[in-house]
This record gives C-alpha cells, sequence and structure tokens, in this order.
C-alpha cells in the first residue's frame, strides 16, 4: 500500500511539474501580446471585453502557476473551465492577430488537455483550437499570397502539442507502474534474502549446538550399550555422562528456542573475555582435552553487544569441538585480547591440520557446515576471519580479528573471510 502511494504521488508530482511550466509559457505570450491585443481592440465595448479577456486569462494562468496543488483539482474535474478558457484566448487572439504570440498560448491548450485529460482531451481541444485558428486565419488573413501550407501551419502544431501531451501523460502514468513493479519486486526479493539469511542461521544453530550434542549422546549410548555387562561403575559412568548430554541437548534447544522468540538483544552488554575463559575451561573438564586460555592486549575486559558475544562464543566453541573431533590434538591454545582498537581471538590446536586443498566450496558441498558456519557467524558481526595452518608450528589456527569499530552496526565494515 505505501510503495502503491509512492507511486502515485511521484506521478501526480510530475504531471504537476509539467502543467506548472506550461502555465508559466503561457504567462510569458499572454504579457507580451496584451498590449497588442488592446491597442487593436474596437473602443468602447471592444476594448473592455479585451480587457477582461486579458484580466482573466493572466490571472487564471498566474494562479494555476504558482498555487497548482490547490485550484490544478478544480481544472482536472471541470473541463469546461479550460473550454472558457480557449474562449477567452479566442477573442484576444482575433483582436491581436495570430501572427502575436497568443498563437503560441493556442498552441498551448492542446498540450494542456493532453497531459491533463489525455488522449481524449487533447483531440477533443486539438480540434477545438485548430478550427478556431482556421476561422481567424481565414477571417484576418488577407491577401492571395498566403499559401495552404501557412495556413495549416498553427493547426498542424495544435495537433502535434495535442499527441505530445497525450504521449507524455501516458509515459508518467507507465514510468509510475514501472516504479511500483520494481518495488514490488525489491521487496520480494528483501523478503527472499530475509528467508534464505535465516534458514541459514538456523542451520548453524542447528549445527552448532543441538546436532553436536545429539551425537554425543548417541555415542555415550553406544559406549553404554557395549559396557553393560561390565563393570557396573562403567555403566554408572557412561549413563551419568548420557544424562549430562541429554540435559545439555535440551537446555541448547531451549536457548535456541528462546533465542528465536527474542524480538531484540537486552542492552547490557556481555564481557566477552572472561566468558571465553570459562567457556575453554568447561570444554577442558568436559572432554579432557588439554585446553589453554592465554589473556592477550592491556585488557582484561570487553563488554559487547549480546549478539557479538554469542557469535564469537559460539565460534570459539565450534574451533574446539572441530580439533577434538577431526584434528588429533594434543593440546589446544585459546588466546583473546584488544591490540590497537582490534579484538583478536586465536584457536590454535596442534593435529594433524587441514586437509590439502580444502575450500569452503567444497567444505558447503561436502556436508561438513562447521568451518562454513564460522566464517558466516564472523561475517554476521562485521569480522575477519583466517582458517589455515598456524604460525606456531603444526595444526590448525582460526584467528578472528574484530574491529571495535564494527561493533556499531552502521559502521560495520565489509567482510571478505579468507579461509
Amino acid at each position: 500500500m505505501t510503495a502503491t502511494a509512492d507511486t502515485m504521488r511521484l506521478q501526480v508530482n510530475a504531471l504537476q511539474a509539467m502543467c506548472r511550466q506550461v502555465f508559466g509559457f503561457r504567462l510569458a505570450m499572454i504579457a507580451v501580446a496584451a498590449p497588442v491585443a488592446l491597442l487593436n481592440a474596437s473602443p468602447g465595448l471592444g476594448t473592455r471585453l479585451v480587457g477582461a479577456a486579458v484580466v482573466v486569462t493572466f490571472m487564471g494562468s498566474y494562479v494555476l502557476f504558482r498555487d497548482w496543488e490547490r485550484f490544478g483539482p478544480l481544472l482536472l474535474r471541470h473541463p469546461a473551465l479550460l473550454a472558457a478558457d480557449t474562449v477567452l484566448g479566442t477573442l484576444l487572439l482575433i483582436s491581436a492577430g495570430p501572427d502575436t504570440t497568443l498563437a503560441y498560448v493556442s498552441v498551448c491548450t492542446p498540450l494542456l488537455a493532453g497531459i491533463v485529460y489525455g488522449w481524449r482531451g487533447a483531440a477533443c481541444f486539438a480540434s477545438l483550437q485548430s478550427l478556431i485558428l482556421l476561422l481567424v486565419q481565414a477571417t484576418l488573413v488577407a491577401g492571395p499570397g498566403t499559401s495552404v501550407a501557412e495556413r495549416l501551419l498553427l493547426p498542424g502544431f495544435c495537433v502535434i502539442t495535442g499527441a505530445v501531451g497525450s504521449t507524455l501523460r501516458g509515459l508518467m502514468l507507465r514510468f509510475g507502474e514501472a516504479t511500483q513493479t520494481l518495488t514490488a519486486v525489491r521487496a520480494r526479493l528483501a523478503v527472499a534474502e530475509a528467508v534464505a539469511a535465516e534458514r541459514a542461521r538456523l542451520a548453524r544453530e542447528m549445527h552448532d549446538s543441538v546436532a553436536k550434542t545429539l551425537h554425543g549422546v548417541a555415542l555415550t549410548a553406544d559406549a553404554l550399550a557395549s559396557s553393560a555387562d561390565l563393570d557396573p561403575a562403567a555403566v554408572r559412568r557412561q549413563a551419568e555422562l548420557l544424562a549430562r548430554s541429554a540435559r545439555r541437548a535440551a537446555a541448547e534447544s531451549r536457548e535456541l528456542l528462546t533465542d528465536l522468540r527474542r524480538e531484540s538483544d537486552p542492552p547490557a552488554g556481555v564481557d566477552v573475555l572472561p566468558e571465553l575463559k570459562a567457556r575453554t575451561s568447561d570444554f577442558a573438564s568436559r572432554t579432557g582435552l588439554p585446553v589453554t586460555y592465554r589473556p592477550t592486549g592491556d585488557r582484561t575486559t570487553l563488554p559487547v553487544p549480546p549478539a557479538v558475544a554469542r557469535q564469537l562464543l559460539t565460534i570459539t566453541a565450534e574451533a574446539m569441538e572441530n580439533a577434538r573431533r577431526h584434528a588429533a590434538p594434543t593440546s589446544v591454545e585459546v588466546c583473546a585480547g584488544v591490540h590497537d582498537e582490534q579484538l583478536t581471538l586465536s584457536i590454535h590446536d596442534d593435529g594433524r591440520g587441514l586437509p590439502p586443498g580444502t575450500t569452503l566450496d567444497h567444505l558447503r558441498r561436502t556436508g561438513h557446515f562447521g568451518l562454513v558456519g564460522m566464517v558466516e557467524r564472523a561475517a554476521c558481526v562485521g569480522a575477519r576471519i583466517h582458517i589455515a595452518s598456524g604460525d606456531h608450528g603444526p595444526g590448525t589456527e582460526v584467528r578472528l580479528e574484530l574491529p571495535l569499530a564494527a561493533l556499531v552496526p552502521e559502521r560495520r565494515p565489509h567482510v571478505a573471510p579468507t579461509p
């Protein structure tokens, strides 16, 4: 509805601008020809009639030129007003003669009718004005030297300007329709992009939280089934681990559902540096993999928006989980700190590293969405992420760089992730 209203407003504004230009031109032509018309008028009643016609036509054009928004709708609703103006213009044309600038006023009438009323109005007023010009010329222009072409010149211009006016009106209306269609297409594309982005986000959340936990539940259940006839203590440990994993999956599901229903993030920030340390410690105690956290830089706290903190913590958890599941490392080191107004987060393992020739497109085609999800999450918060062999030896390093200026949405830079 808003797009339609905006389109109609543009159409009306364009038509108003053209009509005001026509009336501005009419004003100039009437002002130039008025003295000639008054001098040629018959004394007495003729002078008074011509004077009244000059005043009415001039003031009418002036009012419509200055305040079309107010008086233009009257002309749109009542074509008889333009017909009355044509009659008064004819009186001036007879008095001043068709060789004055009033002839251009007569030519403007079909142009204005085409713009205001369309092709039917243009045809009507072009025919009327052409007939008037032919009669005036036949009455006032004497001499056998006047050719037929000269007599038909002004009536021909009336027909041409009427066609031009109706064509301009049609172009404006079609342009408005095209603009409305383009706006609708853009709106549909925006909706499609929003849906695709939401689907990608849901896929990342499911992959990085519930899916991994449920996979752990399945592995624990398999281990429990194979140890059912063995040590009761081992069975108890496996059952406790299974229960913890199931509760963790339920908690992650609730967190995901809460995030989906949340309309906006709370205004308070999340101190991401202590939270990173706590998450790495929890991961180490839960998996048994040696994971160390090393703060860098000169800050011990860094409040960030909750949405940014959620993405950073998820990227860290995903990088540690990928290292544990696929790289067979003996240790993992997590470093985080602020350097030169930029948060730098690094997760490095000493495992077997990435296979040669690994690219994001290849991972996406083969259904490995862990690294793909990390790159997408970094892009969501305006960060740059590099995933490659580490600078400290064998293994893999996930290095994320987030300018603090990117925490302000309108200043968020372009993201160019490099796998």
